[in-house]
């Protein structure tokens, strides 16, 4: 009987000092091995929410892209500007259908028009106000997920990454070990790697604050009465072409996820964050 005892003793103390582990001397098996499973309900209802909020900006946003798919870099931007790239999406990429422009007047400042000779892609105004709508879902429940989790101290202590967890040595190992197949299971929630704390603490912390205020500084009601937001980011244009990167680094980042969430055990890691055991 007490052998059994020391025993139980010893088990609580070793899963206690897994719990305690410094994760940046483990490896991504040993993380994966020794998660605390769960997840809290306010962070399993926000993270649904955000990744709805988050799949209508994507595909709100293709749409509106869709109808001038060219960015530009500065205050201003049109068919008639050089585009600083294109993108070939939809019947508006390099169409090439253009009257003979037309000067209404000449000199330094002088204005041309040229009419289209093709019917373009336009029918973006449903894509737009489900885009703003979509944002504000998005905007609300983030900061109600910052602010939980900052008052609890879990993004603190489970999504910034500590100085010593940042050398080359031990990204090259958590690199090496997501690269070895087949993964070790989850089960779901934290400690978290080195690299899940850098994919996580730049979308929570840059991606998405980033999408956020370049979203608005393509507001003229935003920036008419902020207008130092345009002085930030180097006009409107600016602000779009920044806004599309944001929003590519964090598609990048979801198919990632969704994709680790499948190797490392969808079933059990889809019941984690949706029922929190």
């Amino acid at each position: 009987m007490r052998h059994k005892n020391n025993q139980a003793v010893g088990q609580r103390a070793s899963v206690t000092g897994c719990r305690e582990m410094p994760v940046a001397t483990a490896t991504f098996g040993e993380v994966q091995q020794h998660s605390v499973a769960g997840h809290p309900r306010w962070l399993r209802i926000s993270h649904w929410i955000l990744a709805a909020s988050v799949f209508t900006l994507a595909v709100s946003g293709v749409v509106i892209l869709m109808a001038h798919p060219r960015l530009y870099w500065g205050a201003v931007g049109n068919d008639l500007t050089p585009a600083l790239f294109e993108l070939p999406i939809g019947r508006n990429y390099k169409h090439g259908g253009w009257a003979a422009p037309l000067t209404f007047f000449t000199g330094a400042n002088q204005v041309v028009s040229a009419a289209r000779t093709y019917d373009i892609f336009n029918q973006n105004g449903w894509a737009r106000s489900l885009h703003f709508l979509a944002a504000w879902f998005l905007v609300v429940t983030a900061i109600i997920y910052l602010g939980a989790g900052l008052i609890g101290g879990r993004l603190l202590r489970n999504l910034v990454p500590r100085f010593h967890e940042l050398s080359p040595r031990l990204l090259w190992q958590d690199v090496v070990a997501h690269l070895r197949l087949p993964m070790p299971r989850a089960t779901g929630g934290p400690p978290y790697g080195v690299l899940q704390k850098l994919s996580y603490f730049g979308v929570v912390f840059l991606a998405l604050p980033l999408m956020v205020v370049t979203g608005l500084t393509m507001a003229p009601a935003v920036t008419a009465a902020y207008p130092v937001l345009l002085d930030v980011f180097g006009g409107s244009q600016s602000a779009r072409t920044i806004h599309f990167f944001a929003f590519a680094a964090l598609v990048l980042f979801l198919v990632v996820h969704v994709a680790m969430v499948v190797l490392t055990g969808f079933k059990h890691q889809m019941r984690v964050m949706i029922l929190g055991d």
